[in-house]
This record gives C-alpha cells, sequence and structure tokens, in this order.
C-alpha cells in the first residue's frame, strides 16, 4: 500500500474533460460522461472548451445546467494541457480523472480505475491502452505508416520516462491518469500541450505516487478522425519535458 493511500469512503470524483473542436463526438461523449454513476460516489463534471471553430462551443455549452456540471470558457485554444490546467484549479473531488471528448476512451473503465485509490491501496491510477497484451496501442486502417510511426515512438519515449524515472511503465502517456487531489498538492504546472502528461507523471512520481496500470478498454482514431497531437513538432516539447522535470526541483 502506497503510504500516501487511505481509504475513501462516500467520497467525490471530478472528471476533468478538456474539449477542442470535437463536434463529431462530443455530444455523444459527454451524454456518456455525464450519465456515468459509481456506487457511493458523488460526481464533478468540469468542462473546459477552448473556443472551438467548428461549432463544438454551442453544443458544449447546452450542458451547463447538467447536475454537477462546471464549465470554463477559454478565450483561445492554448492546448490540452492549459485546458487540463484550468479544470485543476476548480476541482473539488477527492479524486480527479482526465476524460477526453473524443469516444477514445470507455466510461465505464471508470470503476475499475477507482477501485483500488477508494481501497486506500493506491494514490495515482493509469489506465493501460494495451489492455489486449499487444504492443500497438494505435491501428489506424486508412493511415498504417502514422500508426506504425507513433507506435515505435510510444515505447522509445516509454523507455526513456522508464529510465529516468527508475520505473517500469507501459502506457505513462494515456489520458487515464486518475488521482488522489491530494497527491498533486503543493505541485505546480506549467505545459500548455500534450507536454503536460509528461509533466504530470513526472513531478507525481517523483513525488513518491507510483502509480499501477491496469489494462482499459481503447480505441484509437486517426489523424484523418480528429487527432490532434503534431507529429513532428510535440516530440520536441516531450523531450523538453522529460530534461526539465526530471531534474527541476518540485
Amino acid at each position: 500500500m502506497s503510504t500516501f493511500a487511505r481509504p475513501i469512503t462516500n467520497g467525490t470524483l471530478t472528471v476533468i474533460v478538456p474539449i477542442y473542436n470535437e463536434r463529431g463526438t462530443v455530444r455523444a461523449s459527454l451524454d456518456a460522461i455525464l450519465a456515468k454513476r459509481i456506487p457511493g460516489w458523488q460526481m464533478e463534471f468540469i468542462l473546459i472548451e477552448s473556443n472551438s471553430t467548428d461549432g463544438t462551443r454551442e453544443i458544449v455549452t447546452s450542458y451547463q445546467t447538467h447536475q454537477g456540471v462546471h464549465l470554463i470558457l477559454e478565450d483561445s485554444p492554448r492546448g490540452k494541457g492549459h485546458a487540463v490546467r484550468a479544470g485543476l484549479t476548480r476541482a473539488t473531488g477527492d479524486v480527479i480523472l482526465i476524460q477526453d471528448a473524443d469516444l477514445e476512451y470507455d466510461v465505464e473503465d471508470y470503476d475499475i480505475l477507482l477501485a483500488p485509490i477508494a481501497a486506500g491501496r493506491q494514490s495515482f491510477v493509469l489506465g493501460s491502452r494495451h489492455g489486449d497484451g499487444g504492443w500497438a496501442i494505435r491501428k489506424f486502417d486508412d493511415q498504417p505508416i502514422r500508426a506504425l510511426t507513433l507506435n515505435l515512438a510510444h515505447w522509445t519515449f516509454t523507455f526513456m520516462v522508464n529510465l529516468c524515472l527508475g520505473v517500469w511503465l507501459r502506457d505513462p502517456f494515456t489520458m487515464y491518469k486518475v488521482f488522489r487531489r491530494d497527491a498533486i498538492a503543493g505541485l505546480r504546472f506549467e505545459c500548455d500541450r500534450f507536454d503536460f502528461d509528461w509533466e504530470l507523471v513526472m513531478k507525481l512520481v517523483r513525488k513518491g505516487h507510483r502509480p499501477i496500470e491496469i489494462p482499459i478498454n481503447y480505441k484509437s482514431r486517426s489523424f484523418s478522425e480528429g487527432k490532434k497531437i503534431r507529429m513532428f513538432r510535440d516530440p520536441v516539447t516531450w523531450l523538453y519535458a522529460l530534461i526539465k522535470y526530471r531534474f527541476q526541483p518540485l
């Protein structure tokens, strides 16, 4: 059992949902997220809409009166990390879960991800996209070369993170990061894009919160379906984050 963990009863789960240009999936995604209930838990939903250009904002604002919803409307898109950081400032739950609005992940996995934290066995859990035991996370039928490139890059960067932190993780960059809110107490976050995944994991691990990985359901989407990673520019920010947050004082 982690020295930082203790059982949680009658707790509140905060689900942080960064949203930008997801008109094709946002309604179905939010319907599923907001309908999710976990026995013994209250639900808090923080939706951060980053001034989409495709009509997503109008859809998202229609959910602002839904029970448990807190809506943050950003004046410009500054990246997923920036949106999540805005959500963290509003979170009041005992546990925080990060959730996209693109239907790649399954909200039915909330229960298994939350269970070790609720039982007091862990303070930090990752939902591993290697649910079937395979090595390839992304499988794009229409873009196989890009999928192969991303899968190879995933393992390369995962090896770097493991080497730097002295851990053995298979999927540190999964979106499903679930952690006690008090685990991030005293930590300051600054990344705006997908490098936030690196910053969050590295700072939590360095603080002593070693995650366990639990297999989840995952259905990857391709770039033609809306994936937003920049294949050449984002990896530069990841390498910078690796070096910076390995040695920067917490």
